[in-house]
């Protein structure tokens, strides 16, 4: 038993509090250690010194002033209305229950109140809190961003970032001039066979507009690849455009052009000049490849 112990239990030693085995413990720890003999002996001086000092006597006034408080909290319970908060909380108080019982009360309010709050937010009219005005300013903002992004983009050296480029039009409700006339630039004049694909991809949806009709008729004779070529056909059949039935033949014409794409550019032009409903088909996408529809392999002119 160390020193600490014994010093923490010299009280209970004193009164003879302590079992049998810890006070015959302290006992003989007390018999070697002359540090917790010297405790011990400042503890009973204090314990002695306590012991002698008198309990004082209840004054006069004790009594009264205990009636009179008593009173004083008696008249306030009576002056409490019982349906009042505080009359409740005073009866909640005094009021003799399980406390198993009271958690469960408990948490059945608690999960009423968030019911009853659920139930008023439901019925509860919402109330449009969106501002219109800023609303729009903001969707022409980034629209405005949008456009301008791709102006700058459209430029850059790197195919990845006119890619890029092209996939921010598709994300404008309303291209201005300006982004459809560096659209049609694009797919007339840039480098590389994708971003060519993805622009005539991009166009598409947006023949409605007349200028962007009359530039898809006028890509046409500019386009040296055949998955282009195959891809711009395939629009024209599907637009029923018969203004380019002229640069198709002028197509039919090239020395070397690919067969499989001669037989795609005939197709288009006898579904424009019959008037029948093109094959429903999508125009090729820039990461598809261009296969032919003969069961022969044929061989593709490099761009």
């Amino acid at each position: 038993m160390t020193c600490e112990h014994v010093k923490d239990q010299l009280v209970d030693y004193l009164s003879e509090q302590l079992p049998a085995p810890e006070q015959a413990a302290v006992v003989a720890h007390l018999a070697d250690c002359a540090a917790c003999r010297e405790e011990l002996a400042t503890t009973e001086r204090v314990w002695q010194t306590l012991g002698q000092v008198r309990t004082p006597e209840p004054g006069p006034g004790l009594r009264p002033e205990f009636y009179a408080m008593l009173n004083t909290f008696r008249e306030e319970l009576k002056a409490t209305p019982d349906y009042s908060l505080r009359g409740l909380w005073q009866w909640w108080l005094n009021l003799d229950v399980p406390r198993p019982l009271l958690r469960a009360a408990y948490s059945l309010c608690l999960l009423g109140v968030g019911l009853l709050g659920g139930y008023w937010l439901r019925s509860r009219p919402r109330a449009d809190t969106t501002q219109p005005a800023e609303l729009a300013a903001l969707t022409t903002q980034v629209s405005q961003m949008r456009q301008m992004m791709l102006l700058s983009l459209i430029q850059n050296p790197s195919a990845t970032e006119r890619l890029r480029a092209v996939s921010y039009s598709r994300e404008l409700n309303d291209p201005t001039s300006k982004v459809v006339t560096a659209l049609l630039s694009t797919l007339d004049n840039d480098p590389n066979v994708n971003v060519r694909l993805a622009t005539l991809e991009a166009l598409a949806p947006l023949a409605a507009d007349p200028a962007v009709r009359l530039g898809l008729v006028q890509a046409l004779p500019r386009q040296d690849s055949p998955l282009v070529q195959a891809a711009l056909a395939d629009v024209m059949a599907q637009l029923q455009e018969r203004r380019s039935v002229a640069p198709l033949r002028q197509l039919l014409r090239q020395p070397g052009l690919d067969e499989s794409v001669k037989s795609k550019i005939e197709q288009t032009i006898q579904t424009i000049s019959t008037g029948r409903p093109a094959v429903p088909s999508a125009p090729l996408r820039h990461d598809q490849t261009f296969t032919s529809p003969h069961p022969e392999p044929v061989a593709v002119r490099a761009v």
